[in-house]
């Protein structure tokens, strides 16, 4: 195998993150540092490589499973665990973050953890946040799996979910995997449904938003009007 120590020291991430930083490192020499070791016919840097196109990108490499990363020469069983332990401990860490966010002050983190959390799903994850007064996060669930409709996301069991947090207030996302995140006559409905049995309960919906890997669309910012609880907080 060709390790990190038989490259040319110019080719070595671990010498080039010591002496210039960390950030200097691409993408290919980030996860070379993890794999460690090529194949006898391939670096540890073409692994990584051969990674990537895997992945297309490294934004989808927490979407590869455990038999497709197998699936790369040079990534044995051992290895790929470790990637998916970094990848996890990276959706861990963003979600850590986004938990202590007054959510309504900063959208864009919220929007951008959403993305990463359910944007790549290849169904449809229906997913309720639970803020508190002062709109920090509480918790988070997906309530359900798959096409979404007004008989499947049934106010009962999200505002049931809502009273056990004792959340204020509550926002719904869902993705839709096909990329194109405008709202179907489905999603408004069930808007208006959960709108409905929000005012009822006391625990106003402040948005719907969708999302997918590439963009977001909430129900607030283009279609809340002054007599709903999409408007007002």
């Amino acid at each position: 195998m060709l390790e990190l120590k038989e490259l040319a020291v110019s080719d070595r991430p671990r010498e080039k993150m010591i002496r210039f930083g960390i950030r200097t490192l691409s993408h290919t020499e980030l996860l070379a540092l993890i794999l460690r070791t090529g194949t006898k016919d391939l670096s540890v840097l073409g692994v990584a490589d051969e990674l990537l196109r895997k992945a297309k990108g490294l934004r989808r490499l927490s979407q590869l499973t455990l038999i497709e990363l197998c699936e790369i020469h040079g990534i044995n069983t051992a290895k790929a665990c470790e990637l998916m332990a970094v990848c996890e401990l990276s959706r861990r860490m963003a979600l850590e973050e986004v938990y202590l966010l007054d959510v309504v002050d900063q959208p864009g983190r919220l929007v951008e953890w959403l993305r990463r959390e359910i944007g790549d799903a290849k169904q449809e994850h229906f997913l309720v946040v639970f803020l508190d007064t002062k709109n920090h996060i509480l918790g988070h669930k997906v309530c359900f799996i798959g096409s979404l409709d007004r008989s499947v996301v049934h106010p009962r069991e999200i505002f049931k979910e809502a009273v056990a947090y004792s959340a204020a207030r509550i926002i719904a996302v869902h993705n839709h995997p096909s990329g194109d995140v405008t709202p179907s006559e489905n999603d408004l409905q069930v808007t208006k449904s959960l709108e409905e049995a929000g005012v009822m309960m006391g625990i106003p919906l402040l948005d719907h938003i969708i999302v997918s890997h590439r963009t977001f669309y909430s129900m607030r910012q283009k279609i809340g009007t002054d007599h709903n609880a999409l408007s007002r907080l």
